[in-house]
């Protein structure tokens, strides 16, 4: 090896160098090789210099004169998907993000330091999550210009050179894909592959919104001829195979603005003096060709999306609300599991199978509403039977240890520019549970159906909605917080949770905490899945439950359909592996799907707050966290950000155990759920953010 150089500060190249040695970890090399696997970017001095420092760190060993090797020849690798947060650290990754986006899958280095934490460093990426994000385009002169992506836990911006610009302006907002991200590049390259428009813009920020989850906004050409090409004729042959109920008094209750109806109730009396109740499903797997481009296409949808102002429906509208909508009036083919209940409401029989039936009347929530408080109207004798049946179920759902939320809905008023003019909120109402709950029933006992057997279970495959039980470290947290207002949570086991959860939520009915307490408990809570391995549903507290009221919007429930009809005609048991990957997809899409409804209500608030900007307002503290503390305002559900650094006075610090900031010095504490004042100091609409101070 060549004279030892004099030390001196390069941080840069240090780094560089001892993640080559790291991505190689039983390689050993010159200085030659190191030089040019950094891409020369550094003189010799420099990587002689750096080489000599790591030796003398003990980070890598000269294994034969002038060959260099990493020390810990056993290094541990793992793979995992990297959670990059908007503080720029990864839950895989501590050393560094190398060139790492946040949901890449990842094989990771690591090592056990001193204090017991594992350090790692990124030696490949397996996969990449998604190469095309929503930002907007900054042009830095005429040669290239660089993408400020949106999604704040994106922490690179992208180069775009001045060919691959695609016809985009400064500060237009843009679709940039990634094309290549060198090593040693602070930015990967990217292409315009797409301009929306400007910022600001209804639509622009609508389609952003879409874009960011990777959900679609249309329907190919392809796929729309398609589904204009599909007979939707009810032919004489096709009901002779069906149970035919067109003269059984059926109806259907949805909201106001709904376009698809894809459930109906039907109501008779038997002979027998009993009551059977027929829960009747839109019949999309009768029109929806296993395995055509429509099938295909809605299978990578997964899912219909509700934003605040449209739906992105999973079919076509031909379909969606047409050919299955189940208008009054109008014959249409359903899947339908009938129940005969005896005068005490107790189901004595069941029957499932394909129907045809014509619906008589179309209630909105609020038509049946009325019904029920007043007892009068159109069909008021059909609707107030259905109404205490529906309440008989409920009580018992709850009895058994269903955990029930009736989480607020923020619902917009909309101008005719879309700008929300007035926020209100929506709560299930009686007429709500009539539906919810013979939907919940008739999602349990297909799933029943199908699992038992003669008493017996069953191995057949199926799709069922599953639920794990909650976090108990969370619930006990929950239970600690909540002891500061008065309330009680018992522990002991699954089942007194449950029970202790649903007095909780009965309790804080109309108070301060109502909303913060009721989402906090709902954080508790495991997410609901997809999958073909039944472990229940914890917080319905039913042992089987699938989903099978919903295809129009939901693809899981067309494969239900499809199962349930395959093992009707006494079919075997098809392969599990097939539709676990399906359940995976669709639990996938559903939850970005989620996270898009969520983020157009939360453009929807900093748009309607802007009205406030400058003024003060009293809110609630809703989270704290090591960077400051979340507020929401009561009349808006909208919540804001006070950074603990533009907190003064004070020295303030997270109390995570606690669940409240305080001041070292003078001992103030801004706790969790206690009321405060607030200036709206900023609001970004793009980025969905609003920035409060302390009054």
């Amino acid at each position: 090896m060549p004279k030892k150089p004099k030390i001196k500060k390069s941080i840069k190249i240090d780094d560089e160098v001892y993640h080559f040695f790291r991505k190689n970890p039983n390689k050993s090399v010159d200085y030659k090789q190191v030089k040019e696997k950094i891409h020369a970017k550094f003189t010799t001095e420099e990587v002689l210099k750096s080489l000599y420092k790591l030796l003398l760190r003990k980070k890598i060993i000269e294994i034969e004169k002038g060959q260099f090797q990493l020390k810990y020849k056993e290094q541990k690798i793992v793979e995992g998907k990297i959670q990059i947060t908007q503080q720029k650290s990864g839950y895989v990754v501590v050393d560094g993000l190398e060139n790492a986006l946040n949901g890449d899958f990842v094989s990771v280095t690591f090592e056990e330091k001193e204090d017991k934490k594992a350090r790692g460093t990124i030696v490949e990426i397996k996969s990449r999550k998604k190469t095309q994000f929503v930002g907007v385009l900054q042009l830095k002169n005429p040669k290239y210009g660089f993408v400020v992506v949106d999604d704040s836990a994106v922490h690179v911006d992208f180069y775009v050179s001045q060919n691959l610009l695609n016809g985009a302006i400064d500060g237009q907002k843009v679709v940039v894909e990634l094309t290549r991200w060198d090593e040693n590049r602070d930015s990967p390259d990217g292409k315009i592959i797409e301009v929306l428009g400007n910022p600001g813009d209804h639509e622009v920020e609508i389609h952003s919104i879409l874009l960011e989850y990777n959900l679609p906004y249309t329907f190919t050409e392809e796929i729309e001829n398609e589904a204009n090409a599909i007979n939707t004729e009810i032919t004489k042959e096709e009901i002779k195979k069906r149970r035919d109920i067109r003269s059984v008094m059926t109806l259907t209750i949805d909201p106001k603005d709904a376009k698809d109806f894809d459930d109906a109730i039907s109501i008779q009396t038997l002979e027998n003096g009993n009551i059977e109740i027929g829960i009747h499903i839109a019949d999309v797997s009768h029109y929806l060709e296993s395995n055509s481009i429509l099938d295909k296409e809605a299978y990578a949808r997964a899912t219909s999306v509700y934003l605040v102002d449209r739906v992105v429906p999973m079919l076509p509208e031909i379909l969606s609300n047409q050919v299955c909508s189940l208008r009054p009036n109008e014959e249409k083919l359903t899947f339908s599991i009938f129940f005969e209940f005896n005068p005490q409401y107790k189901i004595v029989n069941q029957w499932i199978g394909r129907t045809v039936i014509k619906s008589n009347h179309r209630f909105t929530y609020e038509e049946a509403q009325h019904i029920i408080e007043t007892e009068q109207g159109l069909y008021a004798t059909e609707v107030l039977e259905l109404h205490k049946i529906a309440t008989k179920l409920r009580k018992n759902r709850i009895k058994e240890g269903a955990i029930s939320f009736d989480k607020l809905e923020v619902k917009f008023k909309l101008n005719e520019d879309n700008k929300p003019e007035e926020i209100y909120f929506k709560m299930g109402k009686k007429a709500n549970h009539l539906v919810e709950e013979f939907m919940l029933l008739a999602n349990k006992k297909v799933a029943e159906f199908i699992s038992l057997k003669n008493e017996k279970e069953s191995n057949d495959t199926f799709i069922y909605r599953i639920h794990d039980e909650p976090n108990y470290d969370k619930i006990n947290d929950l239970k600690l917080f909540v002891k500061k207002f008065g309330y009680t949570i018992e522990t002991k086991n699954k089942d007194e949770i449950r029970q202790s959860l649903n007095s909780l939520l009965n309790e804080i009915k109309g108070s301060d905490e109502e909303n913060m307490i009721e989402t906090l408990a709902m954080r508790c809570m495991s997410k609901a899945i997809y999958s073909t391995k039944n472990i229940g549903h914890y917080g319905l507290a039913f042992d089987y439950y699938s989903h099978f009221t919903s295809p129009i919007r939901r693809y899981p429930d067309v494969m239900t359909h499809r199962l349930l009809q395959h093992y009707l005609n006494k079919g075997t048991s098809v392969p599990s592996d097939e539709y676990e990957e399906k359940c995976r997809h669709s639990s996938e899409r559903e939850k970005l799907a989620s996270k898009a409804e969520r983020d157009s209500i939360k453009y929807m608030q900093s748009l309607y707050m802007q009205r406030y900007l400058g003024k003060e307002l009293e809110g609630i503290i809703s989270g704290v966290t090591e960077w400051g503390m979340y507020v929401e305002i009561p009349e808006s559900l909208a919540e804001g950000l006070i950074r603990m650094k533009n907190m003064h006075g004070d020295y303030f610090k997270f109390d995570p155990k606690n669940h409240c900031i305080a001041g070292e010095r003078t001992g103030k504490k801004y706790q969790l759920g206690s009321k405060i004042k607030v200036l709206v100091a900023n609001i970004d609409t793009e980025k969905k953010q609003i920035d409060f101070e302390l009054v």
